[in-house]
């Protein structure tokens, strides 16, 4: 069995347009995705995403960086060790 890692992606949108890829990102990962909660912050016209995830390191990896790629977008994970 392949081990796998919990853990909690913070993805945070200051270009608006962005994200519509975010979404298709989360969308073609979402057999990764345990829950998901996301924020618009109007105020300051940002959007904040929280998302809770399972998978291997390579899957998770592949997925952040994806994410890391996209203009106006910033993305940070914190993983389980085990």
């Amino acid at each position: 069995m392949v081990e796998t890692r919990v853990g909690v992606v913070g993805i945070v949108i200051e270009e608006l347009e962005s994200a519509v890829m975010v979404n298709q990102i989360l969308h073609e990962s979402a057999d990764k995705i345990v829950g998901r909660m996301g924020i618009p912050y109007r105020e300051k016209g940002i959007s904040v995403i929280s998302v809770i995830v399972d998978g291997t390191v390579d899957e998770l990896s592949a997925m952040t960086g994806r994410l890391g790629k996209i203009k106006g977008v910033t993305v940070k994970s914190a993983l389980t060790k085990k």
